[in-house]
């Protein structure tokens, strides 16, 4: 048990089995699994890490390759649009905005708003508002980089993505920063729309969000963008 608990204290994210294996490599001493179990169960040691669940075959939940790791070359608007969900509380209302950006000026192009917690609506409403902005160029490739999140990776999701010639990539598991252009604006959209803004009020929230919108994509000046807005930089530089 003082032997577990000293590679607990080392390896708080790990359960009985992975300690009990660690110990094993490290020391030679061998031990069931069983046995592990009673000595961390009685000692009190637990993970303290939230594990993902494994999907077995057959489940429509699909995991698809990270294409940003490739080292995308994005030259025009549409080539790679980035998705995320950001939560927020205002009034004691829950509020939900997924957002649909374009990686190559960060313009927002689409975005859905929900007061029902882990409604996948709002993914679908942009998805949809997404599509109707592809469908005006056909033959363009778009690639939509997104999380694992469940509605993402779900069938009904997928199934339209190859309709509008739109290729999925994902980021891996737990790792935000292979999403960070969007992790970036979540953080930015939220600062902006209850300090510089003073979004105080639910009660015209879906006009004040749509407001911010606008003004993210028309008046916010973008470092990344040598301090152009989006609709500035797509003006001056889009070739469509």
């Amino acid at each position: 048990m003082a032997l577990f608990k000293e590679y607990h204290a080392k390896y708080p994210s790990h359960g009985y089995r992975w300690l009990n294996a660690k110990i094993r490599l490290d020391t030679g001493l061998k031990m069931s699994d069983q046995y592990a179990h009673k000595c961390c169960k009685t000692a009190g040691i637990m993970s303290i890490s939230k594990h993902y669940r494994y999907k077995k075959p057959g489940d429509p939940f699909k995991v698809y390759p990270n294409l940003m790791a490739t080292g995308l070359n994005i030259t025009g608007p549409l080539q790679c649009i980035t998705s995320d969900m950001t939560a927020f509380r205002l009034k004691g209302g829950y509020y939900e905005l997924t957002l649909y950006m374009d990686l190559w000026n960060n313009e927002i192009l689409s975005y859905s708003l929900s007061g029902r917690k882990g409604d996948r609506m709002t993914y679908i409403s942009g998805l949809k508002d997404l599509i109707s902005i592809k469908q005006k160029y056909p033959g363009l490739e778009m690639i939509l980089h997104t999380d694992q999140g469940s509605v993402y990776a779900s069938k009904d999701f997928n199934e339209l993505l190859p309709l509008y010639n739109i290729v999925h990539s994902m980021s891996r598991a737990g790792t935000p920063t292979d999403n960070a252009a969007m992790e970036a604006i979540n953080g930015w959209i939220k600062t902006e729309m209850f300090t510089d803004l003073h979004i105080t009020s639910n009660e015209n929230i879906e006009n004040e969000i749509k407001e911010y919108i606008t003004f993210f994509n028309e008046e916010r000046p973008a470092y990344s963008l040598n301090y152009l807005t989006p609709k500035q930089y797509k003006e001056y530089y889009a070739q469509f």
